[in-house]
């Protein structure tokens, strides 16, 4: 081993796929990467028969999957198994009209019910739309009536949150249970499993430019926005997989995200099975105990996770891990926010493990900015450019500022992982490229002179909660719609443990008094309609908020400024007084 502290951390000296970065991208081309797909000789194009048909096709059918571990509960299934069941899925899928562009929502527990559920859409042509398990009604509504769900996966218990009712595109609804367990008009997909004969030919084929998957991401105003992925960005993901991750045919890897988010999709499920890994897959909720020990058992040798889970594992102290073997890590991730330089040496002391941060967003379709495990690491930085990928620092006219100054941080359009649009917004998806050529990323960063980046913060107001992105403006939208609160403005205030927790400053209706009591109502008032990471940690009750004259826009910039005593710049537009606390519960 060659670490070291200070400015640069040395990679472990290990075999890996990429050794040497610059020749990679002084000689790297997409179109090489093209040949290791059987579409590029077949050209028939399909997602799920290059991350699983394929393997069962070239003789590893017997090749370990998925092992999935939840308490007790422990399931194996090969790539064989595999096959069979997203074949069986997919042909009740079609039973029940489902073709090739049509929207499938799915809506269930970190479980193999969720991946099959998934994969099964994508094998047939249909677009999935995986939803994390702790949004609430409201945020489910949002994005199936947006896109026009018309198969909804659930099961019996997270369906409950589901308004059928109001979404009018949806024809079926299916439960992963028994018939006891389906409510008035769901159908249970597992009598449809035994009642209906698996199609081993049920695959759609189709071409790079169509759409796959839809992933929601919240915006700094409005509703949440659907990105649509095309199958190209199977390129992207491959190669990252192979290159980033490093992942080999004989690892076991697991990321920790639910694939309702974007990581939990591409690099919980395209990017290692498109690498012929074992993917291990977790349906409890964190716990340091239950981690280290999925680690222990399932051998896992790869290990994608959030800042906000290994500072949650720092928090439980030095000793915890020694309980368990965790020889088998050879390759840490992280993802979601900017890593701070003390997991990385935590990392290094504790587990004898780099941690390689990872920089890219829903819209992007895969990394950007990395670490390699080759590559020596400065910490707090994002890391370099992915070969093929071109990374610039703009300033507000599109031009390129010098090494050591902030700017915007952009990338050239032209690489096979971005986004295919927008739902139903062009709009928006025009918003992203401003300057011919470049996707604006919203975040403001430099680069060093030897590329490494350096994220300095959004240029907008998203708040980034333990990996979450949040909007304060879906959070402020919710808390009006309570009875006691008539204005309402969200913050992200930093934290230790989670980056930022969301904050709110409330102003109350003239009939209503701030209590410990009423305060939590309100909290729970948003947690309870949207989810858990929405709802504010802190609130505070304001005499008024600081907003702009002329349009009455919130100012959260000046909130942020006063809760942090900061100066809060130009307040020549600002409407009103000065900033009065009436209360503040936590």
């Amino acid at each position: 081993m060659t670490l070291a502290y200070g400015n640069l951390i040395q990679p472990l000296q290990r075999e890996h796929h990429l050794q040497d970065y610059q020749k990679a991208v002084e000689s790297f081309n997409w179109q090489d990467v093209e040949q290791h797909f059987t579409w590029y000789k077949t050209g028939k194009v399909n997602m799920v028969y290059e991350c699983l048909d394929r393997h069962v096709y070239e003789g590893y059918g017997d090749k370990l999957a998925i092992h999935y571990i939840n308490g007790d509960i422990e399931e194996k299934y090969t790539f064989a198994q595999l096959k069979q069941k997203t074949d069986h899925v997919a042909t009740v899928y079609k039973k029940y009209g489902i073709q090739k562009g049509d929207r499938v929502f799915i809506f269930l527990p970190k479980n193999p019910d969720c991946y099959i559920a998934i994969l099964a859409a994508i094998k047939i042509g249909a677009i999935a739309g995986p939803l994390f398990e702790g949004f609430m009604e409201e945020s489910i509504k949002d994005r199936m009536l947006d896109c026009g769900a018309k198969l909804l996966v659930t099961d019996h218990v997270l369906g409950k949150r589901v308004p059928k009712s109001t979404i009018p595109t949806l024809e079926t609804v299916l439960i992963a249970g028994e018939p006891e367990q389906c409510e008035a008009g769901e159908i249970s997909l597992y009598a449809e499993l035994r009642n209906t004969v698996a199609d081993a030919n049920v695959i759609e084929w189709g071409t790079l430019d169509d759409g796959f998957i839809i992933h929601y991401t919240s915006g700094s105003t409005g509703k949440p926005k659907g990105v649509l992925h095309r199958q190209k960005a199977m390129i992207h993901q491959y190669l990252t997989g192979k290159w980033v991750c490093d992942v080999k045919e004989d690892d076991v890897y697991w990321c920790t995200s639910h694939p309702g988010w974007v990581t939990g999709s591409v690099y919980g499920l395209y990017a290692p099975w498109l690498n012929r890994a074992t993917v291990v897959i977790h349906g409890g909720r964190f716990d340091a105990d239950s981690w280290y020990s999925i680690i222990e058992k399932a051998g896992v040798t790869i290990w994608y996770s959030a800042p906000t889970a290994f500072r949650m594992l720092m928090a439980e102290g030095e000793q915890l891990h020694l309980n368990y073997d965790l020889s088998s890590l050879r390759h840490v991730l992280s993802v979601g926010e900017p890593l701070n330089p003390e997991a990385i040496r935590w990392a290094i002391e504790e587990l004898n493990v780099r941690i390689h941060d990872t920089w890219w967003m829903t819209e992007t379709g895969g990394h950007l900015i990395v670490n390699f495990p080759s590559q020596p690491i400065k910490p707090g930085s994002m890391g370099r450019a992915f070969p093929g990928i071109t990374v610039a620092i703009l300033d507000e006219d599109g031009q390129e500022l010098p090494n050591g100054e902030i700017g915007q941080l952009c990338v050239k359009a032209d690489y096979p992982g971005l986004m295919k649009e927008i739902w139903n917004n062009p709009e928006k998806f025009q918003s992203y490229f401003p300057y011919e050529g470049w996707y604006v990323s919203g975040d403001m960063a430099y680069k060093d002179d030897e590329g490494y980046i350096f994220f300095q913060g959004r240029n907008d107001d998203m708040i980034n909660s333990a990996g979450e992105s949040i909007s304060p403006f879906e959070v402020e939208s919710k808390l009006i719609e309570h009875p006691a609160v008539a204005e309402a403005g969200v913050i992200g205030k930093p934290d230790a443990l989670r980056g930022e927790i969301v904050k709110a400053f409330i102003v109350l209706g003239p009939l209503y008094k701030p209590s410990s009591a009423l305060l939590e109502e309100i909290r729970l008032f948003v947690r309870n309609h949207l989810s858990a990471h929405n709802a504010p940690r802190e609130i505070e009750v304001l005499e008024q908020l600081p907003k702009t004259r002329i349009s009455g826009k919130i100012m959260r910039r000046v909130l942020k400024a006063w809760e942090l005593n900061l100066d809060p710049g130009d307040t020549s537009q600002l409407d009103g007084g000065v900033l009065a606390r009436v209360a503040v519960v936590s």
